[in-house]
């Protein structure tokens, strides 16, 4: 279940990608500003942000086998959209990339399938391999492209619109929700009322908008970024952004793991200074060889394992019958924490022609989240936020639902 519920994610992220990698070339073919283009590729994910509230909370109602096949069958839509009519003007884009956003709520299923399948004991773990399903958008940054120049602009859609189509069957035939899963009987707008009212909603939201918002910005934003402020060709700067993606995913399950055996909030201390460290350095501006590889590769590492921690945090302090409601409402944070940056970035470096701003921004925010790990969230978490080996779940849950 864990291996059905990664594949899922990394094909829906793929598709809720797509349109990043093709930024450049839209903006040239199109005579799109700085703005417009951050805008395109910035739709999709304040959507697929949004939109894992009701889908967190309908996966808590109805379980993630009947979700999972759902989202990937109505993300074929918009990805054909796109690929045979939606790309040529500015207009079609953004419509086709604000339907592209449903692929992105496939997290919200996915976290609290995989959550009722694990014990306490492994589940930083467990949800920190199924993040790493967040490796489609490395999928989609390689070979988008290479299929685009090779054959034509249709091409990579009809490729994920197959393998979305392919992957709901499977789902559909195979995908199974653990034996004894709870199922609210609340109505929906009670369920997330309650949602909204745990301490742990907002202090997962807080520190994954900074995580994994660091990250989907950066995905989404760095090619435009290397090609604009080194020069590097449209294809050189989406093998590096994936090489950017493919080291973050690899950490995810790192960040998860050590959760597990560190306690998240010290793995989320660790990860938010290396980012401190590694925005601060990079907006200098340095040379890429080696001091920009090595601030990117350090902010990469970090954002991941601090992706993994965040949401080991939420299974060590989240009610069984709420989780998919509040992976919702985390997962949504961190998808906005995405949706800002490459406007913002963008905006700045049309005023100023520098990124340096930008990076500053970041670094000024991760102190902040810093801050507040070492504070409120290791309060709220009893320390460290450590889970007994022994598996003492009950009384830890209770504790962080009434901090």
């Amino acid at each position: 279940m864990l291996t059905l519920a990664t594949v899922g994610f990394a094909v829906n992220f793929w598709a809720w990608a797509l349109l990043s990698p093709l930024g450049p070339r839209f903006k040239d073919s199109l005579d799109l500003s700085s703005f417009e283009q951050s805008l395109l590729v910035a739709v999709p994910v304040v959507v697929g942000s949004l939109g894992r509230v009701p889908v967190g909370a309908l996966t808590d109602r109805f379980g993630g086998r009947v979700m999972f096949p759902i989202v990937s069958a109505v993300t074929i839509v918009p990805v054909l959209s796109l690929g045979l009519a939606g790309h040529s003007s500015l207009a079609a884009l953004l419509a086709g990339g604000f339907f592209l956003g449903v692929g992105g709520t496939a997290f919200a299923v996915g976290v609290p399938l995989v959550n009722a399948w694990f014990p306490p004991a492994r589940r930083g773990f467990a949800i920190g391999v199924f993040g790493a399903g967040m490796g489609g958008t490395a999928v989609s940054a390689l070979t988008t492209v290479r299929l685009v120049d090779a054959h034509a602009m249709a091409t990579p859609f009809l490729i994920t619109a197959v393998v979305l189509g392919v992957y709901a069957v499977a789902a559909a035939l195979l995908l199974r929700d653990a034996p004894g899963r709870t199922v609210p009987a609340e109505p929906l707008a009670r369920r997330l009322a309650a949602t909204v009212r745990l301490p742990v909603t907002w202090q997962a939201s807080a520190l994954y908008a900074v995580a994994f918002g660091g990250y989907v910005a950066f995905s989404v934003y760095l090619p435009t970024y290397l090609r604009t402020g080194y020069g590097l060709t449209q294809a050189d700067a989406a093998n590096r952004m994936a090489g950017f993606v493919l080291l973050a995913v690899a950490m995810r399950p790192v960040g998860g793991w050590l959760s597990d055996r560190l306690g998240p909030v010290r793995v989320l201390a660790g990860s938010l200074g290396t980012v401190v460290a590694g925005a601060v350095v990079q907006s200098f501006t340095p040379a890429l060889a080696p001091v920009g590889t090595l601030a990117f590769l350090a902010l990469a590492a970090a954002l991941g394992a601090g992706s993994g921690a965040a949401f080991a945090l939420v299974a060590l302090l989240t009610p069984a019958d709420k989780v998919g409601s509040v992976t919702g409402v985390v997962g949504a944070a961190g998808g906005l924490g995405g949706f800002l940056p490459p406007l913002v970035m963008g905006s700045l470096y049309g005023a100023y022609g520098t990124y340096a701003a930008g990076l500053a921004l970041l670094a000024i925010v991760a102190a902040a989240a810093l801050a507040y790990t070492l504070t409120g969230v290791r309060a709220a978490a009893g320390g460290g936020g450590r889970e007994p080996r022994t598996g003492r779940r009950s009384g830890r849950r209770t504790a962080g639902s009434t901090v």
